[in-house]
């Protein structure tokens, strides 16, 4: 009995020291105390701001979302939405909700290198995620709380972080342990609260369609299965949402599409880069190079260009305005000296993978229109059964800060061109004269 109590301890030991090595996964809702929507914004519309994850611009008809279908025709549907680029995750997420470009945001990848911090971002550091000093602009929760509306978020880029020094004042630390009815249910009781407690802002987030392209591609059963699922889990939201009696606007986005690549012959590292002399970040779409000695920049540029083949060279200095990716728009510093861009479908495997993914994304979206990623809208803010066209990302801001009457307060790269097409005009009538304003 001795032996075996013994052996019963060392295990319970060793399991004791596993549990703790084991990071920890906070599930909790956090909440700011101490925050009440003012008289005035209690009058203002709700809106969830719902992105599926490389949900691409045609997965809808393609895969039959009945339920998605069913919602875009009852309100507003874009053939396509253009995402910034590089057409990456957190870069995208953060333009929907911050109006700025990545360049101008500093958010310029999902991994990127900052010359003044000596330092690198990157989306998988929980640290660098949480700390707001990272990212410019106002993100659409902070304009909210700094005019006296709560804001509640289920995950979005950025909104555990606090930017100026806010955060929503509902929110979660991203993970992928809760259940999607638990999640349902607890935009539905933030919806219950009394008008002062009440979010009139909540972002919502699902992941499982960018997962299933990038491991098993655009065209994959398992892809399908997870648009379904998204379209049943917005579909369930919408359904709990009405039953709390108020007239809440739906806005269903994705931060970007996703393709199929040549993933049994990826790209090398090219002869040329010198990692004594220069930093390397990225992999796959987009490789940029930061000197380490600027006098090596330009000859190092004209080697690549010599022996680029299925990928292009360029210096930050001259790249093609489209991209808005250029030195000129680097505000923070933060864009390589040297990029490399591969062309469609090829990519690079800078860091020896095994297997590199058949479905990517991150290619120029003015060239590859697998990038583009889809845009509804439906509620009483919009019109009804209406049809447009691609446009970019970055005017969704303007477009949920018009519906929720915020007030933009510094300069940002969305414009005004989305609300006009897709919002219900008010009308407002003047009280010294009989006459409409539009």
């Amino acid at each position: 009995m001795k032996k075996y109590s013994i052996l019963a301890a060392f295990v319970m030991f060793c399991l004791n020291g596993l549990c703790q090595s084991l990071p920890v996964i906070d599930t909790t809702q956090k909440v700011i105390s101490g925050r009440k929507n003012s008289i005035a914004q209690q009058q203002k519309p709700y809106l969830i701001l719902i992105s599926a994850d490389g949900f691409r611009w045609d997965y809808t008809d393609k895969y039959d979302a009945v339920n998605l279908k069913k919602f875009r025709a009852a309100g507003v549907e874009a053939q396509s939405m253009v995402p910034s680029y590089p057409s990456v995750t957190f870069p995208n997420h953060y333009a929907m909700v911050s109006g700025l470009y990545p360049s101008h945001s500093g958010l310029v990848n999902n991994t990127f290198y900052d010359r003044n911090r000596n330092d690198s971002y990157s989306m998988s550091n929980k640290t660098k995620v949480a700390d707001g000093t990272w990212y410019g602009g106002t993100p659409l929760w902070v304009l909210a709380e700094q005019q006296k509306m709560l804001s509640a978020s289920f995950y979005w880029v950025a909104s555990e972080a606090a930017i100026k020094d806010t955060r929503p004042t509902y929110y979660y630390i991203y993970n992928e342990k809760i259940e999607m009815n638990s999640r349902i249910a607890a935009v539905v009781n933030w919806l219950k609260l009394p008008p002062e407690e009440r979010p009139h802002l909540i972002t919502f987030y699902l992941p499982q369609v960018d997962h299933a392209g990038h491991l098993y591609s655009p065209d994959a059963p398992e892809t399908a299965h997870e648009v379904h699922f998204v379209d049943s889990a917005v579909n369930e939201l919408y359904k709990a949402v009405k039953k709390t009696g108020l007239n809440v606007n739906f806005v269903f986005v994705a931060d970007h599409g996703m393709t199929k690549v040549d993933n049994k012959n990826p790209l090398g590292v090219p002869v040329a880069i010198d990692t004594a002399k220069f930093k390397v970040s990225g992999d796959g779409i987009l490789v940029e190079l930061y000197a380490k000695d600027k006098t090596a920049i330009q000859s190092t540029f004209e080697e690549l260009t010599k022996e680029a083949k299925d990928y292009k060279v360029y210096l930050k200095t001259d790249m093609p305005a489209k991209f808005h990716y250029g030195a000129t728009d680097d505000w923070h510093d933060r864009i390589g000296d040297i990029l490399l861009i591969p062309e469609w479908p090829k990519v690079f495997n800078l860091n020896n993978r095994k297997n590199t993914n058949p479905g990517w994304h991150g290619y120029d979206p003015t060239v590859v229109k697998d990038m583009h990623a889809t845009f509804y809208a439906w509620g009483p803010a919009f019109k009804k059964h209406l049809n447009i066209t691609a446009f970019p990302n970055v005017d969704v801001y303007n477009m949920i800060a018009e519906v929720l009457g915020l007030k933009i307060t510094e300069k940002v790269d969305g414009t005004n061109v989305l609300a006009n097409k897709i919002l219900v005009k008010k009308t407002v009538r003047r009280k010294r004269r009989n006459e409409i304003s539009y």
